[in-house]
């Protein structure tokens, strides 16, 4: 009667599987047993992907990072900036010279996905959000992120931005583990904030059974996200769910997932962990919905066409393939470029333009960390004006 039992649990759990993957469209998802990293489920698990405000688990890493060294404490008193209360939604609606607490910027971040409250503490942190945006991308890395870059505190859209499923989990699975005493804010519904009580909006935390909390996530580009994580039956799980076609199907792909893993404990393979996936190729992220800047499609939208690869442990030198950039030319190289003439190559000999086909040297690669990725902010003078343009460079 128990080997009965138990072969229509695992039944039941492949079940749930498969209508998942049946019912809804193209999504990447990972599953994982957060005691020891094996793996319960994948679907596209080290594809690139937008991470939307999953962003924010980052950002709420490094705060709790610098609470546990001491370099900040939870009633350290923080000002929204000019840049902080210019933040699009979701968001506190901070005016600028405006004061919070750093726990108040934690429960309105994981509560309400605040973006102003973001790049608040990004500042606090790093002075600028883009330094703030440099020491993500480097405490990723350190993490065994080796999919992920990181250009802001929030998660608003930009086609460098890119993770995987795979290292959100590894970010959830690290911030569970290293941070115990702060990670029961992940499962606050509400908090007050200026004498009124704003509503969490992480359905899962609100109603999945042993529900923990995490983060939810939506752009166009990204489709909607969630990470999840829960426990039952003295079971811990973490789950991340990207490209969800609705916020209610992310819901229920992430529901769905969680009640067949917890259903399918017994019948792990060991040799499936986290930390032994291969991360050697995430490819390009696709454009999840038919909406904003873009199209949906299998790739990064054609309005900024640039295929990025980040990098992983196992790769020296970034590979990039940049198909076209839009660069800034001074007045200057435009006059020099203007006054060469063609040259007729029809008029040279076939000895001369086969040496001089012979003499052009490859390119070299950049090296595997530029320390140029976030230059400083160069001024470039326009018609009298000054303009202020941010060189960026691959690392």
């Amino acid at each position: 009667m128990t080997k009965v039992k138990l072969t229509l649990l695992i039944l039941n759990a492949v079940w749930l599987f498969a209508v998942s993957e049946v019912s809804y469209g193209r999504h990447a998802a990972i599953i994982i047993d957060a005691d020891n990293g094996n793996v319960l489920h994948e679907v596209e698990a080290t594809q690139s992907w937008y991470p939307a405000s999953l962003t924010k688990l980052m950002t709420l890493y490094m705060t709790f990072d610098a609470l546990k060294a001491g370099q900040i404490h939870l009633h350290d008193t923080l000002t929204a900036s000019t840049r902080a209360s210019q933040q699009p939604n979701s968001k506190l609606g901070l005016r600028r010279g405006e004061h919070l607490t750093v726990e108040d910027a934690i429960l309105a971040i994981i509560t309400r996905s605040a973006n102003d409250a973001s790049v608040v503490l990004a500042e606090h942190l790093s002075d600028t959000e883009e330094n703030f945006a440099v020491n993500m991308t480097e405490k990723a890395d350190s993490l065994g992120m080796y999919n992920t870059h990181f250009m802001n505190a929030t998660g608003l859209p930009n086609n460098w931005q890119v993770t995987t499923p795979r290292d959100m989990a590894v970010l959830a699975w690290k911030a569970q583990r290293n941070f115990p005493e702060y990670y029961h804010y992940f499962s606050a519904h509400s908090f007050n904030y200026k004498g009124a009580e704003l509503r969490g909006i992480n359905k899962f935390t609100a109603s999945y059974p042993g529900a923990e909390g995490m983060k939810t996530g939506f752009t166009c580009g990204s489709g909607f996200n969630l990470i999840g994580a829960a426990h039952q039956n003295g079971k811990h799980l973490i789950g991340v769910v990207m490209g969800g076609m609705t916020s209610k199907e992310r819901y229920q792909l992430m529901m769905q997932k969680m009640d067949a893993s917890f259903a399918n404990l017994t019948n792990v393979d060991p040799a499936r962990n986290i930390n032994t996936m291969p991360t050697s190729s995430a490819g390009t992220p696709p454009y999840q919905l038919d909406c904003g800047n873009g199209a949906a499609t299998h790739s990064i939208p054609t309005s900024n066409p640039v295929s990025y690869t980040p990098k992983h442990k196992n790769i020296s030198r970034i590979k990039t393939n940049i198909r076209s950039v839009n660069t800034v030319r001074p007045k200057a190289v435009t006059r020099v470029k203007s006054s060469i003439k063609p040259i007729n190559k029809s008029k040279l000999p076939p000895k001369v333009i086969k040496q001089a086909q012979a003499s052009i040297k490859p390119v070299s690669k950049l090296p595997a960390k530029s320390n140029n990725f976030h230059k400083p902010k160069t001024d470039i003078k326009v018609a009298g004006k000054t303009k202020s343009i941010q060189k960026v460079a691959l690392h």
